[in-house]
């Protein structure tokens, strides 16, 4: 339990090891540029936006942390602390490197995509203070603004049977930076293993019996994966540069 007589601390862990072969060949993608800057750095600004983020870890491809440290020394994050690990074969591996480099006293830790570069600073605080209010486990999310059809897969390109149309008003799309009490996320990481019916970090918790909330996600916050949500982040961080002096 942490000790109600200090001041409750939080910390992020971006998990940045992965190589994004959906953008195409070429470096990994969080190191894909977004006007002009790579978009592990505007993950990290985003995180360290949040006045109650105390401190950043990043996981590097494993073979990457010393370039990624160099790469992150060239920008300011302000008075936010930085740290650069080495990731593991998965991405649940990855996590629990950066959660093993987290020190005494991190209470709330953020799990935050290094592709979801332009999540405003309102969604991140909201995930904070749900966490600090008693929440095991916080997810940002939206509705969603399609139907969805379940179907029994077939080879791609093939005609696929509808097996079921869920009912929309129910489902949510999920975002990140999702946030947990540490010591439940450390649970969920020493318990289930990632896949075993769950896809994210929030699905551990869930296997684990505990309790996962949602709240209120944002439509900037969407995950750049393919070349034309790279497109998408550019158009939305020309108009941040041009309203907000966002740089």
């Amino acid at each position: 339990m942490p000790d109600p007589s200090r001041p409750i601390r939080t910390a992020a862990v971006i998990p940045a090891a992965g190589r994004g072969v959906r953008l195409g060949p070429g470096a990994p993608k969080a190191l894909r540029t977004l006007g002009g800057t790579p978009m592990l750095v505007h993950a990290v600004r985003a995180m360290a936006a949040s006045r109650a983020v105390s401190l950043v870890v990043v996981v590097a491809p494993p073979d990457g942390a010393p370039e990624v440290r160099a790469l992150l020394d060239e920008h300011s994050f302000g008075r936010t602390e930085l740290l650069v690990v080495p990731g593991g074969e998965t991405r649940q591996e990855s996590v629990r490197r950066g959660l093993d480099a987290l020190p005494d006293g991190i209470d709330v830790v953020l799990v935050h995509d290094a592709a979801r570069p332009l999540v405003p600073v309102d969604t991140v605080d909201a995930v904070i203070a749900t966490v600090r209010s008693g929440a095991p486990a916080v997810v940002p999310a939206l509705p969603l603004a399609d139907t969805v059809k379940q179907v029994e897969p077939r080879p791609r390109g093939e005609a696929e049977p509808v097996t079921g149309t869920p009912e929309r008003a129910l489902l949510r799309a999920v975002q990140t930076p999702q946030g947990f009490d540490r010591e439940t996320l450390l649970k969920a990481h020493d318990t289930v293993v990632e896949g075993e019916g769950a896809t994210d970090d929030a699905g551990l918790v869930e296997r684990l019996g505990a309790p996962v909330v949602v709240v209120p996600g944002h439509e900037e916050a969407f995950k750049v994966t393919r070349p034309l949500d790279l497109v998408l982040a550019e158009a939305v961080l020309a108009r941040r540069r041009a309203t907000d002096g966002y740089v």
